[in-house]
């Protein structure tokens, strides 16, 4: 009853406030939003009130009455389809909305504690807050530094409890150095619809989203904002609309009991337990059109000797290191498999400066950074030696290559792959990147996942994208990188960036996954699809996956038959397919490339492939490791 109660009176609450919005809104926002209430309001609320049969008998007849639409009604409907669809509102007509309910500024000063954020967000409601410099009191502005969200108080609370901090030490810090910086902070603008926001959002995975008008902040809208513009506060309050929608959804029975889970979950969670390992291939191709004298434009410049396929002539470095090392929790000893890609950029050499210098040493140094840290662990018996993160890797070979005062630039994409969790971790600078590749069923796969235009029957698999890394780019072509130039770079608007600076993330492994860790030499040549394909040609020819599909696979796997050797030994050739099919793909004038099709939204003028460097780490999750005794 309590429960029930405590609803009521958010209930109340909600509906007073959202009567004062409905007098004071202004007339064109209202109308525009009656077009999703016409629309969604009817889907929401489908199910009928339980009533007595005579009743019944009335709603019935009442029902079969308003069926037969009036001429105010078709009239009205028609105005209807004539108004925009709620993705195409303008966002500012969802801040407008907004700020007319309720203004609330969303700031906390930047010398504010952890403390004062939580009571912020509880007190006003809020779930995100621009973090403000108010110590310039002459120009009466609060200049943003940074931005502080709900989700940022909850990672920081168990981080804290995971370092031993005690709950004094969590709540009294402070929040600048928790906060997104500014210059990280990604925004939307008013004239962009709720669907462009949406997807951006959901891209990035964020839930607070700045709208920027002229170099300041007029306010910021989370997911939660454009779902409440679509309703008006009349349908949301009173009485008809609680005995609706909500009465017959209020409070569970004693006997509520969570649900198993469905078939295909039951069989990853049985083996969740198993440590799963990886198969590693690696490949790379220079450029086609590098020689030891430089690079051509183009073939007629090149010459008429063969295409390059010497490695060393490539200003791609990459390494694949095994470290053994303490796991998250810090009592287990665990192998951990590390591997990278590195794209140094190739303008340094107008400077005389040889740009495979600094990917190569960056790369190198990690791989010296893991040895070191599996030496110092073996040698003290494992109390001294944590699991390195991709992005503190990133910052220690970094550290180690500005102090061998090594000249140049590179993007950068380090990963580990924690085989007992099953969780890949990442860091990644720039346009290289990790995709995963999985077979997934349309019977359990999501609705925009399914592939709706081939029959089943015609399908020759259900390999897909499971996922796909956030890359970081400038402007079009001009990837964010890791850099030293002789000395410290100033400017914030460089495309320097450190390693705290890298798109980090983590992915979940199953077994039978293909997960590709490559320099744009591939994603600029190869669309996703046709990689796709690439690697399903590959299991095919190998006969790990066979006409009988992932159930095939499954009962071989049952009867213990994994094929991890094979495996091993076939990886490497879908890492050469892939660095193959690129260099072809880049030499072809007659289909544009990703590359060419991506520079032509952004007003350039580009036909056919990318001739670049290319280098590719293939990887095939296996549930035993290879060579086993």
């Amino acid at each position: 009853m309590a429960t029930r109660r405590a609803l009521l009176l958010r209930l109340a609450a909600r509906v007073s406030d959202q009567r004062t919005t409905a007098s004071i809104a202004p007339t064109g926002l209202a109308a525009a939003r009656n077009v999703l209430i016409q629309r969604s309001y009817r889907s929401f609320s489908t199910a009928a009130p339980q009533v007595d049969p005579p009743v019944a008998a009335v709603v019935n007849k009442k029902a079969t009455e308003d069926a037969v639409p009036s001429s105010e009604q078709t009239k009205a409907q028609g105005d209807a389809s004539k108004r925009p669809r709620v993705s195409d509102v303008l966002i500012k007509e969802v801040l407008k909305a907004k700020h007319t309910a309720r203004w609330v500024e969303p700031v906390i000063p930047h010398n504010a504690t952890v403390r004062d954020a939580i009571v912020t967000c509880i007190t006003q409601n809020i779930s995100g807050m621009m973090v403000v410099d108010r110590t310039d009191t002459m120009k009466r502005q609060q200049k943003c530094v940074g931005l502080l969200t709900s989700r940022d108080l909850l990672r920081i609370m168990a981080a804290s409890i995971k370092d031993g901090m005690s709950s004094e030490e969590i709540l009294n810090q402070s929040v600048i150095r928790q906060m997104t910086p500014i210059n990280q902070v990604i925004y939307g603008r008013p004239d962009e619809t709720i669907g462009m926001c949406r997807a951006l959002m959901v891209k990035l995975g964020i839930k607070c989203l700045p709208i920027l008008v002229d170099g300041r902040v007029e306010g910021i809208i989370t997911a939660r904002d454009m779902s409440e513009f679509y309703y008006d506060p009349k349908d949301l309050g009173g009485k008809k609309n609680y005995l609706m929608d909500v009465s017959e959804r209020v409070g569970l029975s004693e006997n509520t009991s969570m649900a198993e889970p469905p078939i295909f979950v039951r069989q990853h969670l049985a083996s969740k337990h198993d440590p799963l390992f990886i198969n590693v291939g690696t490949a790379e191709y220079p450029h086609p059109f590098k020689s030891h004298d430089g690079v051509g434009a183009n073939r007629r410049d090149f010459g008429p000797d063969d295409l390059a396929t010497d490695p060393s002539l490539s200003e791609d470095a990459h390494f694949v290191s095994t470290a053994e090392l303490l796991d998250e929790s810090g009592t287990n000893m665990q192998k951990m498999l590390y591997m990278g890609v590195a794209d140094g950029v190739g303008s340094w050499r107008e400077y005389g400066v040889d740009p495979r210098e600094f990917s190569r040493v960056l790369m190198g140094e990690c791989q010296n950074i893991l040895r070191e840290a599996s030496s110092e662990c073996s040698a003290t018996g494992g109390t001294a030696c944590s699991m390195i993160s991709p992005a503190e890797l990133l910052a220690r070979s970094y550290k180690r290559t500005k102090e061998a005062n090594v000249i140049g630039s590179s993007t950068a994409c380090v990963g580990v792959f924690d085989s007992v969790h099953h969780q890949l971790h990442f860091s990644n600078i720039g346009d290289s990147g990790i995709i995963v590749l999985r077979h997934i069923d349309s019977d359990v796969a999501s609705a925009l996942q399914r592939n709706r235009t081939t029959p089943r029957t015609e399908r020759k698999s259900d390999l897909r994208i499971a996922f796909i890394s956030q890359q970081q780019l400038k402007s079009f072509n001009h990837p964010y990188q890791m850099g030293w130039t002789g000395e410290e770079v100033v400017d914030k608007n460089s495309s320097f960036k450190q390693a705290s600076d890298s798109c980090t993330s983590s992915v979940h492994i199953l077994r039978g996954d293909i997960i590709i860790m490559a320099t744009d030499g591939l994603f600029d040549n190869v669309d996703i699809d046709d990689i796709t394909s690439v690697a399903l040609k590959w299991e095919l020819d190998h006969k790990f996956i066979d006409s009988g599909g992932i159930d095939t696979r499954r009962k071989r796997w049952e009867s213990g038959s994994s094929m991890t050797d094979f495996s091993a030994e076939a990886i490497p050739k879908l890492a050469e397919m892939l660095c193959q099919k690129a260099r072809e793909n880049s030499l072809d004038n007659t289909v544009d490339s990703p590359f060419a099709l991506l520079a032509k939204e952004n007003d350039i003028m580009w036909s056919g492939g990318m001739p670049d460097d290319c280098t590719v780490v293939a990887m095939h999750v296996v549930g035993t490791p290879a060579n086993a005794v």
